[in-house]
């Protein structure tokens, strides 16, 4: 991961390499050879994620110095992307408070284990209604966690909570159901004892008033203040992600033109299912990139 991006443009070199001398581990080695599982432990997912985004970034900043973002949004990790990309945070500041999110919601889920599945064909009001049912019959801690697009809800709870979830899913006219594998209830209330520790970093860092609005994953309104940051940042981690919203609150404020920073093109994907006046471009590999560069320079 990141590999052909590093070999392509300086600037998402250097941005690994300030990576791996913070962390003090080469971050950059684990992205590019693994192993797997040890990327995939969100300790380092984390970092890496966001690493990967704020690289990407800086390589379209020094092909196309104009490229200016009117908004930005990011899902669950990717909030904090989007802040740095807005001047909020430093990635230095960044870096270690996703590395430190990671490790403590890495612990929250060893302390009280958990899951997540995703439900395809339902919408929020009913995947709420599933997860009250769920909740009644086991007694235990069952949340709407992803709100992607319509038809696509995440779920998070404990164990036995999802279990009857998924249970009771097609009778509440999901059309598929479908445990995750994690061991993380992440954006729950089992996230908790993760949250109250989160503050603590939070408090240490230096948070700027955003450049740009950034729409937030818990309102899914513009954060305009440092103090609304670390509130958001802080309640991110036991709150639903509302995407839907948050994607339609930024067309609706006039974006139409989205580029997606990642690995990947999840959120690019989404994007039509939720409102077909936007457009987006996942930047997920060094030829994505170049190929939108040549198209804007063209």
């Amino acid at each position: 991961m990141g590999r052909d991006l590093v070999d392509a443009y300086p600037a998402a070199r250097e941005t690994f390499e300030q990576a791996d001398d913070l962390l003090g581990f080469k971050l950059s080695a684990l992205c590019f050879d693994g192993p797997e599982n040890d990327l995939n432990d969100t300790i380092n997912t984390q970092p890496a994620l966001y690493t990967y985004g704020i690289a990407t970034l800086r390589a379209l900043q020094a092909e196309l110095p104009q490229a200016v973002a009117a908004f930005a949004a990011g899902h669950s990790l990717g909030e904090f992307t989007a802040l740095t990309a807005a001047g909020a945070l430093s990635f230095e500041d960044g870096l270690r408070l996703v590395r430190e999110r990671g490790r403590l919601m890495k612990e929250a889920g060893e302390r009280s284990p958990g899951a997540m599945a995703a439900l395809l064909g339902l919408d929020a009001g009913p995947a709420q209604e599933l997860c009250a049912r769920a909740q009644a019959q086991t007694g235990g801690v069952l949340v709407l966690a992803n709100d992607n697009c319509p038809g696509q809800i995440v779920i998070s709870g404990d164990d036995a909570a999802i279990e009857a979830a998924l249970a009771l899913a097609k009778e509440t006219g999901a059309k598929k159901a479908v445990k995750l594998a994690v061991s993380i209830a992440a954006h729950s209330p089992l996230m908790e004892p993760a949250a109250a520790a989160f503050q603590e970093a939070l408090a240490a860092v230096t948070i700027h008033a955003p450049r740009i609005p950034v729409y937030a994953n818990v309102s899914a309104a513009s954060l305009t203040s440092a103090d609304q940051i670390r509130e958001e940042l802080a309640q991110q981690l036991t709150h639903s992600v509302r995407w839907t919203e948050s994607v339609r609150a930024m067309i609706a404020a006039g974006a139409h033109w989205f580029l997606e920073l990642g690995p990947k093109d999840v959120l690019t994907a989404l994007l039509k299912r939720i409102d077909r006046a936007g457009s987006g471009v996942a930047l997920n590999s060094a030829a994505a990139l170049q190929a939108f560069v040549a198209g804007q320079v063209d």
